[in-house]
């Protein structure tokens, strides 16, 4: 209710506002030497908030939160899976190409009991170790009093390696990392160069042809045993195991295993 009281000051009446109720501050305004209240109307608080609509908005977000962590969870295992696959594929592919730079030899690979790639190479061994190996021997034979004499000395390059013939193979697991290939041995013993020390005739003894071809013989198979005797098959192997690791590193390690197989000369 509005009541027009005297302003002391003015003279002049103004209106106020009686009702007793809540109201915000009024603002008088006026034109021409009258002056008006405008007096604004408190919001009204009978409008109450939804929760009716909160509790859906959150019931739902709550869903939506349970279905998305279902999904994730039901999907984990094919996507581990996934990974581990694409891993030991990864590793598989490294190696074979770190053996193909070592051996020229593409081995065959298996990921999973899977085959991914077959054994082929154009070369039939691979020589890692290379020595140069001197011999000398010497032959006496006496016949009815009558000695003949034959030393020889002879330069040999040995060679030892793999016969990439035999079975070279990659196997990769969850659990594991296979190389599997051969025992290294001596690929060959190659005559550089053979002189002649003493070739002594008897009177009725005279050194002959077969007597030199078995000197000959007798000369490379002792740069044979020697060449084992240096064990640089066991050196072709731990330069093998050198190379790889250098290529491949040790994440994941890989563990090499040479197998034995028919001896053939």
């Amino acid at each position: 209710m509005l009541r027009a009281t005297p302003s002391s000051s003015t003279g002049r009446e103004v209106f106020q506002d009686c009702s007793g109720g809540n109201s915000r501050p009024s603002r008088p305004f006026g034109r021409g030497g009258r002056y008006f209240l405008l007096l604004t109307v408190p919001p009204s608080f009978s409008r109450h908030f939804n929760w009716t609509l909160a509790f859906t908005i959150i019931a739902l977000s709550t869903i939506a939160a349970v279905v998305f962590v279902f999904n994730r969870c039901a999907s984990w295992p094919g996507r581990t899976t996934k990974e581990t696959v694409d891993q030991m594929e990864r590793v598989g592919r490294d190696l074979r190409d770190a053996i193909v730079q070592v051996a020229q030899l593409q081995p065959r690979v298996t990921i999973n009991n899977r085959v991914y790639f077959e054994q082929t190479s154009p070369i039939a061994e691979l020589a890692l170790i290379t020595q140069e190996i001197e011999v000398e021997h010497e032959f006496l034979h006496t016949w009815a009093g009558s000695t003949k004499r034959l030393r020889l000395h002879g330069t040999y390059t040995a060679k030892a390696g793999f016969d990439l013939r035999k079975e070279f193979s990659v196997t990769v697991t969850p659990e594991t990392t296979i190389v599997r290939l051969p025992h290294a041995q001596i690929l060959g013993v190659e005559q550089n160069a053979i002189e002649l020390l003493a070739y002594e005739n008897g009177f009725w003894n005279p050194i002959s042809g077969a007597d030199v071809q078995a000197e000959l013989a007798s000369l490379a198979k002792l740069a044979r045993d020697r060449a084992a005797a240096r064990n640089l098959a066991a050196e072709a192997e731990e330069s093998f195991r050198t190379q790889l690791k250098a290529r491949i590193g040790d994440t994941p390690p890989a563990q090499v295993i040479f197998y034995q197989t028919p001896r053939s000369d």
